[in-house]
């Protein structure tokens, strides 16, 4: 057996091994459990699992599907994550050989876990825990940073790029769609000192300013509430509806190069947005979208996107880079909008769980998306 076979088999039972503790992660982040201590247990009647119990699949099949102590039954989906992340590490250690790939291999399998995690406990909980994808935000970079040429992965400025787009498009989405959604009032409550306020203004200054300079005004907008102790509101039809007709005249040739214009916005809201979300979790605010509340008496404005898959589109974008986000978005869309229909209606709800096809979309411009990309630029002719 060739070398690069043997790491194929590695992988597997790597992933099989990863696949098990995956799904330790999947019931206990949204529960804020520790995910080390107590060790493994039965949920039912708490018993300590032995090693025996926890080999991947294999105790999974041979309990019957219920647990050795009490009897309760064992959710199908354990053994299925431990046999998806098995596949899924043997399938990317064949497509980039990590003797070839080196870190690179490994950066994807980090994402392949991520995606899979995060999309089961959204089907479960419509989150996408923020100790999930803000630790993945920085994981992609830090692969990036130590990335060799052909590693499959980005270097670091391509996969900056790529969060910050990632993070800014889904973002903007949300905030003109919640705009349209609310009838164009004004939000009922602006976070103190940062929030959504700051990343629509850091849209519209990114436009003109590019994305740093624009980033920097949004937060100066949040010293200002800090200092001032209050929000200082700034009105959603100038920072919107400046950006919407920035990008008119960029468009018309009146401003700015629209592709500039368009990256220099979407960079700025996507920095402010991740500064958002690394505060929020810090200071353990609950004003993650993803459950479309708030711990708070104030009313919840309408939302067009789960603040959740705005961080989990930054993790693709760092991983991937820009590119390879975009063929997932549009992938994610897509999926969403066939197979959308269809959750939906099983589920009885007009909400959609976008993370999951955000990972489906993740994995085909992971084995496709440099295919589709040249593909797409030969049409055009570039």
């Amino acid at each position: 057996m060739s070398p690069d076979a043997l790491l194929v088999v590695f992988a597997v039972i790597l992933g099989l091994l990863v696949g098990s503790f995956s799904n330790v992660l999947i019931w206990r982040l949204p529960r804020g459990e520790n995910i080390a201590f107590p060790p493994s247990h039965c949920p039912h009647c708490d018993h300590r699992l032995g090693v025996r119990d926890l080999v991947p699949l294999g105790s999974w099949l041979a309990l019957g599907g219920k647990c050795r102590y009490c009897r309760a039954p064992i959710k199908a989906r354990y053994p299925v994550v431990e046999a998806l992340t098995g596949l899924g590490y043997g399938l990317i250690a064949w497509l980039f050989p990590p003797l070839t790939f080196g870190l690179g291999a490994l950066g994807l399998m980090v994402l392949f876990t991520i995606l899979l995690v995060g999309s089961a406990i959204d089907l479960d909980t419509y989150t996408i825990p923020d100790e999930l994808t803000l630790p993945g935000v920085g994981l992609g970079l830090l692969f990036a940073l130590a990335n060799a040429q052909g590693s499959g992965l980005p270097t670091f400025p391509e996969a900056a790029q790529g969060a910050l787009l990632g993070a800014g498009l889904l973002v903007t989405i949300n905030n003109v769609g919640a705009w349209v959604l609310r009838r164009f009032r004004e939000r009922s409550w602006p976070e103190f000192p940062l929030g959504y306020q700051q990343i629509s203004l850091g849209l519209l200054a990114g436009a003109w300013l590019g994305p740093w300079w624009g980033a920097g005004v949004a937060l100066l907008s949040a010293l200002v509430n800090a200092l001032a102790k209050k929000v200082i509101r700034i009105p959603e039809l100038l920072t919107l509806g400046g950006f919407l007709v920035s990008v008119m005249l960029g468009g018309s040739g009146l401003g700015r190069d629209l592709g500039a214009m368009v990256v220099g916005a979407l960079g700025a809201a996507g920095a402010v947005a991740l500064v958002c979300g690394v505060y929020w979790w810090l200071h353990w605010r609950r004003h993650r979208e993803d459950d479309g509340a708030a711990d708070t008496d104030e009313p919840v404005d309408a939302q067009a996107m789960g603040f959740g898959d705005v961080k989990l589109a930054a993790v693709i974008g760092a991983f991937l880079g820009w590119e390879l986000l975009l063929v997932a978005l549009v992938v994610a869309v897509f999926a969403g909008a066939v197979l959308g229909v269809i959750q939906m209606a099983l589920h009885s709800s007009n909400r959609l769980k976008f993370g999951p096809y955000l990972a489906i979309g993740a994995v085909v411009a992971l084995l496709w998306g440099q295919a589709l990309v040249g593909w797409y630029k030969g049409l055009l002719g570039l």
